[in-house]
């Protein structure tokens, strides 16, 4: 069992090296082709934020806010708490600057992915269904190709992260709480049942209720210790900056690691171009798919360049930290325990700072509540690729196997060691990065008409509405059909038959 789980994790690092060059070389590409749109039209973003918070919707779709609530969800988990400190602990505080710019530039790569999502989602059993599987075949018409993308990301979603994410809340609640890990995984369990049971109404409910809340208090908390530590803010921007480009006397050895590491954590809790967004993306309901790109970029913001480096700051402005080299030199040892596992704890020992006693509580419902959030929207995604390898209809049977086995790997999982879970889910995280990347590559004048045709009714001083046709995109079946509501989903399925309300077979 360890040499398997050994075998699953070189490989996934393997995997994680090329995907996170790849992901940067990426988002640079689509910031530039796209003109800094994540950084242009951030006052839209807001705009479309707050007026999506508003809105109702026609009770077929779910609102704009909520779609960003539910991507939320997924994105800051406890990668932006534990993951920030592993960064910082192999590439040293540098790490924290090449996050914040793959953050930036991964907004590019979300506007471009999540704005395809919109482009080719469908309406099916009165939902909005979208994401990878769906624009790949729908856009790209690569059958083959969708339906792997589908797999990959039903098993990962389904019954391999979840795991994983109830074994960090355990864990984190035994060490704060002394609490015995079967009876925590016992109540999450429930409460994931009582939410995934309900539907996508309620699971976008409950984000919307618990996503603002958890990240503008966690930062809020990390706000008020770096601001204890004022003096030292100068003297923290400088250690960063110095050690990002590698002219620090004591991590200027180790800029490699500095760039790899910050680039591969900030790809991994914010999953810009691996597609992770899409399917939150496609469920809201808007007038033109530029729209909720731009909102989707904006949560690349909230997770990477606000939780994350919050995150980081407060570690590093309160010397709670270590950076030990791949070969074991130690470079820095912070004020920490020596036996102190990196990860959460480093959150917890900063916070302990200035409030003691307060680190651990606080730190461990931060993460109960992040690591919740990701099991409830990894369910709403591999319930939207399982409708597509199910020819785009729902099966109600092979949801309830699939809400069953999420419940019992989230129950299991918090039990029992997730090394293995982990490392077959940066497995399936790099196939789907590969696989969603190289598609919107692809599809990227798809985007540029989309993008092209938003900023020409900004322009002109209109509220952008789309209409596929005029601008030659095909697949984008929902778009097309105003009287949508009015007829059941369509099945584009060679095997499927598509059947009008009213029509006879």
């Amino acid at each position: 069992m360890a040499t398997t789980t050994e075998f699953l994790q070189n490989v996934g690092n393997a995997g994680w090296e090329w995907l996170a060059y790849l992901a940067l070389a990426l988002g640079l590409i689509f910031t530039i082709v796209f003109r800094f749109t994540q950084v242009r039209r951030f006052p839209t973003m807001v705009k479309l934020i707050s007026k999506g918070a508003t809105m109702g919707t026609n009770g077929e779709g779910i609102s704009s806010f909520q779609a960003l609530a539910m991507t939320l969800a997924s994105r800051v988990g406890v990668g932006a708490i534990a993951g920030v400190a592993t960064a910082i602990a192999a590439g040293g505080p540098g790490a924290i600057f090449w996050m914040a710019v793959t953050g930036l530039l991964g907004a590019a790569s979300s506007y471009a992915e999540s704005t395809l999502a919109q482009v080719y989602k469908r309406s099916i059993d009165g939902e909005h269904r979208g994401g990878i599987p769906y624009y790949i075949y729908h856009g790209l018409k690569l059958r083959w190709l969708a339906v792997i993308a589908a797999l990959v990301a039903f098993l990962a979603y389904g019954f391999l992260v979840p795991g994983i994410q109830s074994n960090n809340i355990s864990s984190t609640v035994e060490y704060a709480f002394d609490i015995d890990p079967w009876i925590t995984s016992l109540v999450v369990t429930a409460l994931l049942g009582f939410v995934i049971i309900g539907g996508t109404k309620r699971i976008a409910n409950v984000a919307q209720l618990i996503v603002p809340f958890m990240a503008v208090g966690y930062i809020f908390v990390a706000l008020v210790v770096i601001i204890w530590n004022f003096q030292s803010i100068p003297e923290t921007v400088s250690l960063i900056l110095s050690s990002a480009f590698g002219s620090n006397e004591v991590f200027g050895g180790i800029l490699g690691f500095a760039i790899t590491w910050g680039i591969r954590r900030a790809i991994f809790t914010s999953v810009a171009g691996v597609g992770e967004g899409t399917y939150g993306a496609a469920a809201a309901q808007v007038s033109h798919p530029a729209k909720q790109g731009l909102v989707q970029a904006f949560s690349i913001y909230v997770d990477v360049l606000f939780v994350c480096m919050a995150t980081g700051l407060l570690i590093v402005s309160t010397n709670s930290y270590n950076v030990i080299t791949p070969v074991g030199d130690v470079l820095h040892r912070g004020n920490i325990p020596e036996d102190l596992v990196t990860g959460g704890a480093n959150a917890q020992a900063a916070i302990d700072t200035v409030i003691p006693g307060f680190g651990s509580a606080f730190v461990a419902v931060a993460i109960f509540l992040f690591a919740f959030t990701s099991q409830v929207a990894f369910y709403y995604i591999a319930s939207s690729n399982l409708i597509f390898l199910t020819k785009e209809k729902v099966n109600n049977t092979a949801l309830w196997v699939l809400k069953i086995g999420s419940l019992i790997i989230s129950f299991v999982g918090g039990i029992i060691s997730a090394d293995m879970m982990w490392a077959a889910g940066d497995i399936g995280y790099v196939i789907l990065g590969f696989i969603n990347m190289i598609s919107i590559l692809l599809l990227l004048p798809v985007v540029i008409k989309v993008y092209k045709d938003f900023e020409r009714q900004k322009k002109a001083k209109l509220d952008p509405v789309f209409d596929p046709i005029p601008l030659g995109i095909q697949g984008a079946d929902f778009w097309e059909k105003p009287e949508r509501d009015e007829q059941e989903s369509f099945t584009p399925w060679p095997s499927a038959q598509v059947k009008m309300k009213g029509s006879t077979e």
